[in-house]
């Protein structure tokens, strides 16, 4: 009887333990389900395109060429005009403004009336020039007699000495006062006038009015300036230390600040300033290739001084893209993700100069020296994709 309970226990408990293990074996593959990792996610530098998607983004292939590219010099500066295109306009003799018409922006023409300037005093440089004018014609007959006087051995020569620097004293004094009315602007004999004509020296457009009618101003008052666009040079900033790599006759490629296509254009170093200002710059000097009569003085260039040529890996400027301040490439990987695919990888590069359509283009040291095809078109078009799926 013993032997019995003994035999009902042991199956009992072998019964237990097959329950606990089957229990175990059944929940198993759910625990499994939970904790088992998701499939293995792209790589976050690598993007895959279809056939077709690659023939919409338009993605060709190409690879590094060498081409001679300048090592620039980059600085700034602005576009400026030489001192005899740039006029400052003044009364000579001051007075009061009765009459201009100028506004800023218009274009003169050389000798176009700027404005009337009235004066008391004019009047009196006019009567002093006519009583002068009078006094001459009596000296002059004086001196005409006295001299046939002399010849014919009637008066002495004291007479005739004493008649002819009275003459040409007055004769100076007469054409003092006449260069002092053109000077005014006023007429130079004819009838008395208050008012005297300011006129353009030089043609061009006017820069600044500093003026309004009625206004009191002096001879050293600036009124007008008038500015010549013609002949426009670059002005460049250039810090000390680089002024040894810059010579005569280098090429500047320079571009304007509010221009938003950012065209190239070209100038060639003319003239290297041989002072250093207090900031520790020197001034350069260039001409332009090409003028341009719409370009404005004062205008912020960004320029480039290629100060030496040399033979850099390059690649077309589109097939280098920009994502916050790093530049990368794409290139085609060895294999595809399935048939009808093709996959791509991004590469990190350092971007140099830029010329012509190309840019340096310097790979990592684990890129260096592998047979590389790099997407030359469509670059963008794979970067949209890459960080939409990573935002994904």
């Amino acid at each position: 009887m013993r032997h019995l309970t003994t035999c009902f226990l042991l199956l009992a408990l072998l019964a237990g333990c097959g329950k606990k293990e089957t229990n175990e074996a059944s929940e198993a593959p759910a625990v499994a389900t939970k904790t088992a990792p998701p499939a293995e996610a792209a790589a976050p530098d690598r993007v895959t395109l279809t056939a077709a998607e690659q023939q919409i983004g338009g993605v060709r292939l190409g690879t590094l060429t060498e081409r001679p590219m300048s090592g620039g010099l980059k600085v700034n500066g602005v576009l400026d005009v030489p001192p005899e295109n740039l006029v400052s306009v003044s009364a000579p003799l001051g007075g009061f403004v009765d009459r201009t018409d100028l506004l800023q922006g218009s274009r003169v023409r050389a000798g176009q009336v700027l404005a009337v300037i009235r004066n008391p005093d004019f009047v009196q440089l006019q009567q002093d020039y006519l009583e002068t004018r009078s006094q001459l014609k009596l000296a002059r007959a004086e001196y005409e007699r006295q001299a046939e006087l002399y010849r014919q051995e009637v008066a002495p020569q004291k007479n005739y000495q004493r008649a002819q620097a009275e003459y040409e004293a007055l004769q100076v004094k007469t054409n003092a006062q006449a260069a002092r009315l053109r000077l005014a602007g006023l007429p130079v004999g004819g009838g008395i006038v208050s008012t005297a004509t300011l006129r353009a020296p030089k043609g061009g457009f006017v820069k600044a009015v500093n003026v309004s009618i009625g206004q009191s101003v002096t001879p050293t008052d600036v009124l007008f300036e008038i500015v010549n666009p013609q002949h426009l040079h670059v002005e460049l900033t250039v810090f000390e230390k680089d002024i040894p790599q810059v010579k005569e006759h280098q090429l500047v490629r320079f571009s304007l600040g509010n221009d938003s296509l950012s065209r190239e254009r070209t100038a060639h170093v003319y003239l290297i300033s041989k002072s250093i200002s207090p900031e520790r710059t020197v001034r350069i000097h260039a001409h332009q290739d090409r003028e341009d009569e719409q370009l404005l003085p004062g205008t912020f260039v960004r320029a480039v001084i290629e100060t030496n040529r040399v033979t850099v890996p390059t690649l077309p400027e589109k097939a280098v893209v920009q994502y916050g301040a790093q530049a990368y490439v794409f290139v085609a990987a060895d294999s595809a993700a399935k048939a009808g695919t093709a996959v791509y990888r991004m590469v990190p590069v350092t971007r140099g100069v830029s010329e012509d359509g190309y840019t340096e283009v310097h790979l990592p040291a684990a890129e260096q020296g592998k047979p590389l095809r790099f997407v030359i078109e469509g670059a963008y078009a794979l970067l949209g994709k890459l960080k939409n799926t990573e935002e994904e």
